[in-house]
């Protein structure tokens, strides 16, 4: 009689970092995922694939912006989404308290690993670290994958855009959402919102 064999599980490697460098091997892998996210429907503001040459000039472009900072996700150590954080420009005094998550995305053959939401979670400790109080974002409304999970990390909507954007002759609603932050290394600034903590 044979003995019962135990069945190994291989559990996904996620890890998300900030980063202001890729080298041509984790440039490929992004341009890669972003394409493929863009022929999904995943947004990032583009309708139509771009092409490696055109995406790396972007990312590039990305990472010489001093307000930008681009987030790189990797299942297994490959590259499979990003997200930018956006700060305020320093001449913007009276809203130097806000930051916006923009371009946040997983690639479709990265997805249900929980990846997303530990990327939007680096997000938000990174900006909550640099003193932010509050973090905003917009999506288009075609996408409730990613709705669901920016309400289920409590984001909170606070309009809609009804010609928000144009995607396939078809004009889309964009919805728009904002989430308070604690800021980082236990300092405390007050009530952002009257009648919250």
């Amino acid at each position: 009689m044979s003995k019962p064999t135990a069945k190994v599980v291989a559990t996904a490697q996620l890890s998300v970092e900030r980063t202001t460098d890729l080298d041509d091997h984790d440039i490929a892998e992004l341009c890669e995922a972003t394409d493929a996210a863009i022929i999904e429907g995943g947004g990032f503001g583009w309708v139509e694939p771009q092409g490696r040459a055109a995406l790396e000039r972007h990312f590039r472009g990305v990472m010489l912006v001093p307000e930008r900072e681009l987030f790189i996700a990797r299942l297994d150590g490959m590259v499979v989404g990003s997200a930018q954080l956006v700060r305020p420009h320093r001449n913007n005094e009276a809203q130097a308290f806000a930051a916006q998550l923009t371009h946040a995305y997983i690639a479709p053959y990265g997805r249900g690993h929980g990846l997303a939401r530990l990327l939007i979670q680096k997000v938000e400790e990174r900006a909550a670290a640099l003193g932010h109080r509050v973090l905003n974002l917009d999506v288009r409304e075609t996408q409730a994958t990613a709705i669901a999970l920016f309400q289920t990390l409590g984001y909170i909507r606070w309009g809609v855009h009804p010609a928000y954007a144009r995607v396939r002759g078809q004009t889309v609603a964009g919805e728009y959402y904002y989430k308070l932050i604690e800021p980082g290394r236990g300092r405390r600034t007050g009530p952002m919102v009257p009648g919250t903590p």
